[in-house]
């Protein structure tokens, strides 16, 4: 069942992993590292449940783990949107632009508000799956995303204002 449904999965977890870990290279190893605890604990996934959550939330797991472990961060979590290749040439180049300033804009909030905003905003997990994803009230995943988009929004003050 796990090893089945991987390959439906790996693209939201290696996002997530991106928005943990800050860059391509980390967010490889997290979610290889991810896939493969995973696979040894496949018979402790409950096949009623959501593979994806499942993952995700192991993946947050490992990445507190590891980042227990270190005395200092690596960087800080954060890589300019130009590195981590996710400009899509489908849009305008204002457009682009704007997305790449809305992403950096996402990649400075602290770290617990950035993986809320990627879960609810991004990956379009309800607030009570990212709670129960994150371990945290869904009243704390509330709190973090209007904190959020209060910052976000008093970066972009010519659109905030727009009716």
């Amino acid at each position: 069942m796990v090893a089945d449904g991987l390959e439906g999965v790996y693209p939201r977890l290696w996002r997530f992993a991106l928005s943990l870990s800050g860059s391509r290279a980390g967010a490889d190893e997290l979610a290889q590292r991810t896939c493969e605890r995973a696979l040894d604990r496949a018979d402790q996934f409950d096949p009623d449940t959501h593979l994806d959550r499942w993952m995700l939330t192991m993946a947050r797991r490992i990445w507190l783990n590891e980042m227990r472990a270190q005395a200092v961060r690596r960087g800080n979590g954060l890589v300019s949107v130009e590195d981590a290749d996710l400009i899509s040439t489908e849009y305008s180049a204002d457009a682009n632009i704007y997305l790449a300033e809305v992403f950096n804009a996402i990649g400075a909030l602290p770290e617990s508000q950035r993986e809320t905003v990627m879960l609810v905003y991004v990956e379009g997990y309800a607030y009570k799956q990212a709670a129960q994803m994150l371990d945290v009230p869904i009243g704390t995943v509330m709190s973090r995303l209007a904190t959020a988009r209060k910052t976000i929004a008093g970066k972009f003050p010519e659109r905030s204002a727009m009716p």
